[in-house]
């Protein structure tokens, strides 16, 4: 019995040699620092590109009525026919309207053959001056009549108030129209007005830049993805926000010389804003908790340390940061994969005079599981360090996809 215990204890002594080797071995691996290049925020003029959603009205737009009531009797036009001012679209038939001024016409004649003889009568004082004043009136009253069956007469001929664009026929010749029946609408698409939405923040942000000195340009984007070859301003604000969206609608004027926007279309408005001296960092260098953006600094004592940061825009690939970093100072601009170490959100990174030299501001680091293959990858080179690879990438990747 007591030389089959010591046979097991000496069968057991390697295994527990290559335990305790292995478990040495990974206290000694946890002790290496990873070896990170670091970068400072690129500090440059941005302009950044709004869109918004908008609606396009011409500047003039019209519903064409019937202002008399008859059958229709001559069209003119056609659907989608350019109109110039004055042209005669529609004649409504006349010609009870002609007969009614015939007879106020008569009328007035009578009116004034009464007003004759009785101022004959008046000068030898045989009528009073009041029956001279009532045959002036009656006169006058004739004579008024005459100019509204006139008028009346002019409603049967309808014409084009403005050069324009017809839209669909409302109704056909011989239709018996009664008083104010549609009949067409005109469009003047000359200039075109684009109506679109803005945000209560973006609209106080618009308002407060102090040194605009002229009307905000802007570019519209179509339906097909075109942008139009016209610049347009923003002229007008509307004076009260929507309770409902919470948005204010701002109106831009753009020229439309080739007649290529029609009312009704729909379109995007374009709108620069401007960011002098804005701070960007690389997306992959940021991470969220909850609905906050974090990205790790190197603080004083050559530590990463965990810090809240505000984004001012989201970009392709980057963020404009209005709070949160300093603009010298230095970060890893990709994220660790790894959590925070117990105790603390802050990495020791590497001390100068070790080996490691000094950070390298023109540089950003990616850390990854990147793939076993990784001779796809432009740009890179890999440094060495534990757990997952370490990838170094310059500046121009901020702006890529890898």
């Amino acid at each position: 019995m007591l030389l089959l215990m010591r046979k097991l204890a000496w069968l057991c002594l390697p295994v527990l040699s290559l335990l305790i080797g292995c478990h040495g071995a990974e206290e000694e691996h946890h002790e290496e620092l990873p070896k990170l290049e670091v970068s400072t925020p690129l500090i440059q003029d941005m302009t950044v590109t709004r869109e918004y959603v908008g609606q396009i009205h011409a500047s003039r737009h019209i519903e064409l009525r019937a202002l008399e009531r008859g059958y229709l009797q001559h069209i003119f036009v056609d659907e989608g026919q350019t109109v110039s001012k004055g042209q005669k679209m529609f004649q409504i038939l006349p010609n009870v309207y002609e007969a009614e001024l015939h007879v106020t016409e008569a009328e007035a004649e009578v009116a004034n053959i009464e007003y004759n003889n009785t101022k004959l009568l008046a000068d030898e004082n045989v009528v009073s001056q009041n029956e001279l004043a009532m045959a002036k009136a009656n006169l006058d009253k004739a004579k008024a009549q005459v100019s509204l069956a006139g008028t009346h007469l002019g409603f049967t001929d309808i014409r084009a108030p403005f050069n324009g664009i017809m839209d669909h026929l409302e109704a056909r010749e011989g239709s018996l129209l009664d008083e104010g029946e549609l009949l067409t609408t005109l469009s003047d698409n000359s200039k075109m007005w684009i109506y679109f939405s803005v945000p209560e923040a973006e609209y106080l942000n618009y308002m407060s830049d102090a040194d605009r000195k002229d009307k905000q340009q802007v570019q519209l984007r179509l339906a097909n993805g075109m942008v139009f070859d016209q610049e347009g301003v923003v002229e007008t604000i509307e004076g009260e926000f929507d309770h409902e969206t919470g948005n204010i609608e701002f109106r831009a004027t753009f020229p439309n010389p080739k007649r290529l926007l029609r009312h009704g279309e729909t379109g995007s408005i374009l709108m620069p804003a401007a960011y002098p001296q804005a701070l960007v960092i690389p997306q992959k260098a940021t991470f969220e908790i909850l609905d906050k953006k974090y990205v790790y600094v190197v603080n004083e004592e050559n530590q990463l340390e965990q810090r809240p940061i505000v984004v001012a825009e989201e970009l392709q690939h980057v963020y404009l940061v209005s709070e949160g970093l300093e603009p010298h100072r230095p970060y890893p601009a990709g994220r660790p994969t790894a959590g925070p170490r117990r105790g603390g959100d802050r990495r020791q990174l590497p001390r100068a005079g070790r080996g490691h030299g000094r950070p390298r501001p023109a540089c950003r680091i990616g850390f990854y599981h990147p793939p076993k293959d990784i001779t796809h990858v432009p740009k890179l080179h890999q440094a060495t360090g534990p757990g997952d690879r370490v990838f170094a990438l310059h500046r121009a990747d901020w702006f890529s996809g890898h």
